[in-house]
């Protein structure tokens, strides 16, 4: 076939072929149609049963001169080394009958590397496209391998360019033509692309309604791979949504991921169709009108960015690639409800369509290299060294704006609604007083939301979603509160992320506020780095949340950390549990202003230097007051709380064990000490020496709100 009336685009990329090019001519003034290109296929290609992806390359109008099988069964880290040897052995024999003058080497794969030793040891010269990239597995030391072998490069971002040059490669022997799939990808054009999604997903499915899911084992990690692959199919069944998997590459633990489909009944379950090969221009079609592409394929990363269609790129095997805004990385996807919250950030999104890879005419660009070969040069390789080149690209997180979170914290007497940045401080905070009937109280968050998220533009920050603290018992994965506490009203059963979801286009967590204040510990304040710490809210009631092996406990029916409903007493005063002798019946502000009216009324509670005015309400400040001013009942009354509270510490360390124990709240500067010389007084030895301090986060509760938002966000690079 000369060379002029081939696309280099035309094999797909991940396919092994190597294109040999044979010059009939001894001079590079030649015209390109005079030189002659062959195609030889090898690797995973030449498996029939496997994928006939042979078939599309000819029906391209290639000429396949040879096929050699050199992949040895087994897909296990032997059977790569095996193939490797079997294709040095067999292509010799190919390369000294055909003597070409280039042979064109595509991509990382293994296979790819035997092809490039032959023609490098039998002096052959080597042009490679796609070096330089950074991925993340095995595939980095190959493609570095080829390009050390490789006579000319062509590569597709100019970080890959200023990779090829800090390797010492020649600047003049490398091309920046952008990725030769793209000039397929960005002119594909297809009216009649719901008769390829009816073909291969089902006859009642829409365009942006279902799921496109490839993934492939990742030789370094090879176990860890497939639990992240059962856990991805795990999400995918919960997330109900009809989708396309694709079987694995034969690299090393590709039949264990296989083991695992059919394990879970993908093949046959009614929401999923499970194929071992798409003819490319019909896979561009299906990942173009895809709702979401989920999985660790290149494919991914790379050319779904030409369509916009949102990514979820799963661990570690991509994680140096350069990506376009579509992509929404889960780096330790090691949890079911991390890649289900992705998911839900994800999926019917469209993203602008990006061009990092190339601009539709590296074809061109490539032929015209093609033609300013000499063959006289000498075929000796040279290395240059030259200064690195700074790389002067930045994160546009930092240029443009500022990764935050909407928090949003229902207090007992208080909404409030803060913008909350990545680095947890506070950009802007709303306060309103919380409304007493259900309708008014989620009219009112709409309201403060939707001016918060307006407002976060003019501040140039970046909502990524939303977080909601609020007392009660909270279903986390449903985002429901399902009861409350006596303090704020109608507020059983209510379903908190569906309404704001809709109204704000956003994703939305919430949670109870004691375990969000534990979570702002986790993220922002001295539980940072812990793996098992408590935190204690004193305030209005008393709450707690519990970090235990770096994840927060929530328990079987969501009730794990009621901490202020320990009893500390059998004959306690009487609790809004409907208890009695619990911690919050003592020591929560709600207590202390019981304490402080019965002191007042019986006047008892004024001492020299105070005043309540008639306007105002007797509340545990003015207690607190009066026994700093030396009023003996006042100081009592606290010395009994700070000791129900010190006791229910103790239990938590019996119980427990952590390392930390972190009072939040307004009270618990006035406690610290008190439950310090309890501890000393009534803990075991061996837990006497676990520290209990008080928070430094002035806002823990819109803190931890925000850091459920934050903990599922990573960065994206554009």
């Amino acid at each position: 076939m000369p060379i002029d009336d081939c696309s280099v685009a035309a094999i797909p990329r991940g396919q092994t072929a190597a294109l040999l090019i044979i010059s009939n001519h001894t001079r590079v003034e030649a015209c390109a149609s005079r030189w002659k290109l062959i195609c030889i296929l090898t690797g995973s290609r030449a498996f029939k049963d496997l994928i006939n992806t042979y078939r599309m390359i000819e029906q391209d109008d290639f000429d396949i001169n040879t096929r050699l099988h050199t992949i040895v069964r087994g897909e296990d880290e032997a059977a790569m080394v095996e193939s490797v040897g079997l294709a040095l052995v067999k292509l010799p024999d190919v390369l000294n009958r055909l003597k070409p003058d280039i042979m064109i080497v595509h991509g990382d794969r293994f296979d790819a590397l035997a092809l490039a030793t032959s023609a490098a040891l039998m002096n052959i010269r080597i042009l490679h496209i796609e070096g330089g990239e950074v991925s993340g597995t095995i595939d980095d030391s190959i493609r570095h391998a080829i390009t050390k072998l490789a006579h000319y490069h062509v590569c597709c971002t100019r970080s890959a360019e200023q990779h090829l040059i800090s390797m010492c490669e020649d600047h003049d022997r490398i091309l920046l033509a952008g990725c030769p799939s793209y000039d397929k990808l960005l002119s594909a054009k297809n009216k009649d692309y719901m008769s390829i999604i009816r073909m291969w997903l089902g006859d009642d499915v829409k365009s942006k309604d279902y799921i496109v899911a490839l993934q492939h084992p990742v030789t370094t990690d090879i176990k860890h791979s497939i639990k992240m692959f059962e856990l991805t199919l795990d999400a995918l069944i919960s997330f109900n949504k009809r989708t396309l998997v694709l079987f694995p590459n034969i690299d090393a633990g590709s039949k264990e991921m296989v083991r695992v489909m059919r394990k879970k009944g993908i093949e046959h379950h009614p929401n999923f169709r499970a194929v071992k090969h798409v003819p490319f221009d019909q896979f561009i079609q299906l990942v173009a009108h895809a709702g979401c592409m989920i999985g660790n394929s290149s494919c991914g990363v790379r050319e779904v960015g030409a369509f916009g269609t949102p990514v979820i790129n799963l661990g570690t095997r991509q994680i140096g690639r350069e990506t376009g805004e579509n992509v929404l990385h889960v780096r330790d996807a090691d949890t079911q409800d991390k890649i289900l919250q992705a998911l839900h950030l994800q999926f019917g999104k469209q993203y602008p369509c990006s061009k990092i890879y190339g601009d539709g005419n590296a074809v061109p660009r490539i032929l015209k290299f093609l033609k300013s070969i000499d063959l006289q040069e000498p075929l000796q390789k040279k290395f240059c060294f030259p200064p690195v080149k700074e790389n002067i690209s930045q994160d546009i997180d930092h240029i443009l704006e500022t990764l935050s979170a909407l928090a949003v914290d229902l207090g007992g007497t208080n909404l409030r609604v803060a913008i909350v940045s990545m680095k947890g401080e506070i950009v802007k905070k709303y306060t309103q007083f919380n409304p007493k009937t259900y309708e008014e109280r989620i009219n009112l968050i709409l309201q403060m939301c939707v001016e918060a998220a307006a407002e976060a533009v003019k501040l140039n920050c970046r909502i990524l979603g939303v977080g909601i603290s609020t007392g009660g018992r909270v279903n986390p994965r449903e985002g429901i509160v399902l009861h409350s506490t006596k303090l704020i009203q109608e507020w059983n059963s209510v379903d908190l992320r569906t309404p704001l979801s809709d109204t704000l286009h956003l994703p939305v967590w919430v949670d109870n506020d004691g375990n969000c204040a534990a979570l702002a510990e986790r993220k922002f304040g001295q539980g940072k780095g812990l793996e098992n710490f408590v935190t204690l809210i004193t305030g209005t009631g008393i709450g707690g949340g519990i970090i235990h092996q770096h994840e927060l406990i929530h328990g079987s029916s969501f009730c794990a950390a009621e901490l202020g409903h320990l009893v500390v007493s059998l004959d306690g005063p009487d609790c809004s549990c409907g208890s009695h002798g619990c911690i919050e019946a003592y020591a929560s502000g709600m207590a202390l202003q019981r304490e402080a009216k019965k002191l007042h009324d019986e006047d008892l509670l004024l001492v020299e230097g105070m005043s309540v005015p008639k306007d105002e309400a007797v509340g545990a400040l003015h207690l607190i007051q009066a026994a700093k001013l030396g009023n003996a009942k006042a100081q009592s009354i606290l010395r009994t709380a700070g000791t129900a509270l010190g006791l229910g510490v103790v239990n938590i360390l019996h119980t427990m064990n952590p390392s930390l124990v972190i009072l939040s709240g307004v009270l618990a500067s006035h406690y610290i000490h008190i439950v310090k010389d309890v501890i000393r007084q009534q803990a075991l030895s061996s837990v006497q020496d676990v520290d209990v301090v008080v928070s430094d986060l002035v806002d823990p509760a819109l803190l931890g709100a925000a850091s459920m938002v934050l903990d599922y966000t990573t960065r994206r690079i554009y």
